[in-house]
Order: C-alpha cells, then sequence, then structure tokens
C-alpha cells in the first residue's frame, strides 16, 4: 500500500523510531545503505521494510565493482510521502 499526500493527516503519528528514521534519509540525498541503518542505528529490518510498504521510503540497488569482485548495495531513500509526513 502507498501512502499519498491526500491520505496522510497534517500530523502523522508515527514512532519515534519511524521519524528518526526518516529524518535521517532526509538527511542524505543519496540516502543511507540499509546495512548502516540496520546495524549503526538499531533500526529493525520489519520497520524499515514498513517504511517502504507505507510510501515513505525506497530501495535502489546498486552495483559496485571493486578488485574485480561484484557487490549489490540497497540503498533507502526518503519519498516526497515521506518528507511530507516528517514535516508536520
Amino acid at each position: 500500500m502507498r501512502a499519498s499526500r491526500s491520505q496522510l493527516s497534517s500530523k502523522p503519528h508515527f514512532s519515534p523510531e519511524w521519524r528518526q528514521a526518516l529524518q535521517l534519509l532526509a538527511c542524505n540525498k543519496r540516502g543511507a545503505i540499509d546495512d548502516v541503518l540496520e546495524l549503526g542505528h538499531g533500526f529493525s529490518p520489519e520497520m524499515l521494510g514498513m517504511l517502504v510498504l507505507d510510501g515513505l521510503a525506497t530501495v535502489v540497488t546498486e552495483t559496485l565493482i571493486a578488485n574485480g569482485a561484484t557487490f549489490k548495495i540497497k540503498r533507502m531513500q526518503i519519498t516526497d510521502a515521506g518528507r511530507f509526513a516528517i514535516r508536520g
């Protein structure tokens, strides 16, 4: 389910953890690597998944090649709906 601006109340009632994660994503234009959000900031994979399911964040997969090895990196980015939600 995706939340549109019209579906969000002017003052959404997110948990402090959700708000903190969205604010962290909003601070960086490129977003944040999901492992950093989980290990470095203590957010659970389930909570991060809920942000995506609710349309407040999205996941972009990037391919990194270093020393002949290929790595897939998942980066979370805030959506317009997520920015709108934390403005209140």
